[in-house]
């Protein structure tokens, strides 16, 4: 038996809750939260959503019923679909598009939508650390997902030095072996 299968459901949800590592938990992160306990003990972990957020409250921690209401889901349009990235180029243009909203929000002082693309930003890095730590999925998918949770780590901790660090990166003889063969597939 797994350590997951030996937590209660609660206990497994705030076991996941913490290793989300965020100080608040909108509807994306209940999702993740709800997809890795079925991940982790299948069919006896299914919760719904309410449950989840009910357990997180009860925690004491900051549940934001819906992403909108920090930003009155003024800019939903412009994040929705946002983080498709099933190639690496994928994941560049997503990372490029998040960095467009961030530098724009920043700009017009809109501290709420600032952090809302940081929060997609933190989505993004977990979906890509869902996938790469997913035994089901094959290797070089693994490592392409690995690669993509690096690069949305680095975006988010150094969003000014990121795409001067992408295009080294891209550059090295590292990557180059790694990637080239998927790199030369998208173009």
């Amino acid at each position: 038996m797994t350590q997951s299968a030996k937590l209660s459901k609660k206990d497994l949800i705030l076991a996941i809750a913490a290793d989300l590592d965020t100080n608040r938990f909108t509807p994306a992160e209940v999702e993740q939260i709800r997809r890795q306990m079925v991940a982790r003990v299948g069919a006896a972990g299914k919760a719904t959503s309410d449950y989840v957020m009910s357990v997180l409250q009860e925690a004491g921690l900051r549940v934001v019923r819906s992403t909108r209401s920090d930003t009155e889901g003024r800019y939903e349009e412009e994040f929705h679909d946002l983080l498709h990235f099933a190639t690496l180029e994928e994941a560049e243009m997503c990372i490029v598009r998040l960095d467009e909203l961030w530098r724009k929000f920043r700009e017009e002082g809109d501290a709420p939508a600032v952090e809302r693309a940081l929060e997609v930003g933190r989505l993004g890095r977990r979906r890509a650390e869902m996938i790469a730590r997913n035994p089901k999925v094959e290797p070089h998918k693994r490592a392409e997902k690995e690669e993509i949770l690096r690069w949305f780590q680095l975006w988010l901790e150094t969003p000014e030095s990121f795409f001067d660090w992408l295009e080294v990166r891209k550059q090295s003889s590292e990557f180059q072996t790694r990637f080239a063969a998927s790199a030369g597939d998208e173009a």
